[in-house]
């Protein structure tokens, strides 16, 4: 084992344990909210989009921590992040501590996904044990924003109040 493997544990653990945190939460707190949110922000279908944020939230930061299937996790993280961007915080700036957030945030959480996505796992993490291949790395960032610009042609419909 290198220390590059222990460097992406660390990371890996540290944004997949926030990430499914964050999906979690949608869910403990009840998708009412959320799905309420989404429907302020222009979202077409938000109930059924604040059970698929949650879920692939959970999932994906959960695969991602544990190094299962990260090519896929880290694709599904990217997708996360860039509708989070355009459809809330691109008109916001660039600074997260501006008021409503802007975009510094989850630009890092992607780049990062992106980063270990490209990287692999390392030794430690399921994917190593039991012989996943994560060859995927480089089209990480074109699938992750291509699922992304296809699920906001076909359900972001902001109005000039969201």
């Amino acid at each position: 084992m290198e220390r590059i493997d222990f460097a992406l544990l660390i990371v890996r653990v540290a944004l997949g344990a926030s990430m499914a945190y964050h999906g979690y939460n949608k869910f403990s707190s009840g998708l009412d909210g959320t799905a309420g949110w989404f429907s302020s922000i222009g979202m077409r279908w938000p109930k059924v989009q604040a059970w698929t944020a949650a879920s692939t939230e959970v999932a994906a930061g959960l695969f991602f921590a544990t190094g299962l299937l990260t090519s896929l996790s880290a694709m599904a993280l990217v997708a996360l992040m860039v509708v989070a961007i355009v459809t809330v915080h691109w008109r916001v700036g660039y600074f997260i501590f501006l008021p409503n957030g802007g975009w510094e945030y989850c630009a890092s959480i992607a780049l990062v996904s992106i980063a270990v996505g490209i990287a692999g796992p390392g030794e430690i993490s399921l994917d190593y044990v039991w012989g996943i291949s994560n060859s995927l790395g480089w089209i990480i960032t074109p699938m992750g924003v291509a699922i992304a610009l296809c699920h906001l042609a076909l359900s972001y419909r902001p109005t000039p109040n969201s």
